[in-house]
């Protein structure tokens, strides 16, 4: 496994424990404290019925889940500052800022500027219990900063340097200054198919599919809950 491969597993592991912490924070909570938070709520999720139908979890799993998500969030709504300092604990020798910035635009769907649990829990639906295909597509969303459904040089650069101020110093005591380049080099030469300079959806899945690594990352997810 490359370099860059390691670092971006180990990324997904510790963002893995994050959705875990987030999950299962408030599980000893009873009705009595969820009924009193949701006259505190500024922003209350669809019913249950209608996300079990959307999503990929449980009533109960979704009733854990929230009971996370308000715990993490009383107000029923994360904006960009907020979910900056969650993340950024779970990588406490590096600045996660940047690639937190990337994850909440990817869990914004709808570009409102927050995240409304409804936002949260259909992206966990994808990342814990999505099709391969499902999973890599939204991991192609993360990529594609400007969402011009293709992945760029200049897009992945961004990611890969993200990444490697997120991970921090200790990851890696000796980093070359050219490494960004040399590992978004080396993701074109494997993923950009026709060499036309950008990574297609299609090239992307097709890529991925084809690194037993990478599908093995995607299975890091598969027992958060």
């Amino acid at each position: 496994m490359s370099g860059c491969a390691k670092r971006c597993k180990q990324g997904l592991v510790k963002f893995a424990l994050s959705l875990h912490r987030l999950i299962t924070g408030t599980l000893n909570k009873d009705k009595a404290d969820d009924d009193l938070e949701m006259t505190m709520v500024c922003h209350r999720p669809e019913g249950l019925d209608q996300l079990e139908a959307q999503t990929n979890f449980s009533k109960r799993e979704l009733q854990v889940l929230y009971r996370g998500f308000k715990n993490e969030c009383p107000s029923g709504v994360v904006n960009e500052d907020t979910f900056k300092q969650i993340y950024s604990q779970f990588f406490p020798h590096g600045d996660a800022s940047t690639y937190a910035h990337y994850l909440f635009n990817a869990f914004d769907s709808a570009h409102t500027g927050s995240i409304k649990f409804e936002d949260f829990v259909t992206a966990l639906s994808i990342l814990l219990r999505g099709s391969v295909q499902e999973k890599l597509q939204w991991t192609f969303n993360l990529y594609d900063i400007n969402r011009d459904g293709y992945i760029n040089k200049e897009e992945m650069t961004d990611i890969v340097r993200a990444i490697y101020d997120m991970m921090g110093k200790y990851t890696y005591p000796v980093l070359k200054t050219d490494a960004p380049k040399q590992h978004v080099d080396a993701f074109f030469q494997k993923m950009d198919k026709n060499r036309d300079g950008v990574v297609t959806l299609d090239e992307f899945i097709l890529s991925c599919q084809e690194d037993e690594n990478i599908m093995r990352s995607l299975q890091l997810f598969e027992n958060v809950i």
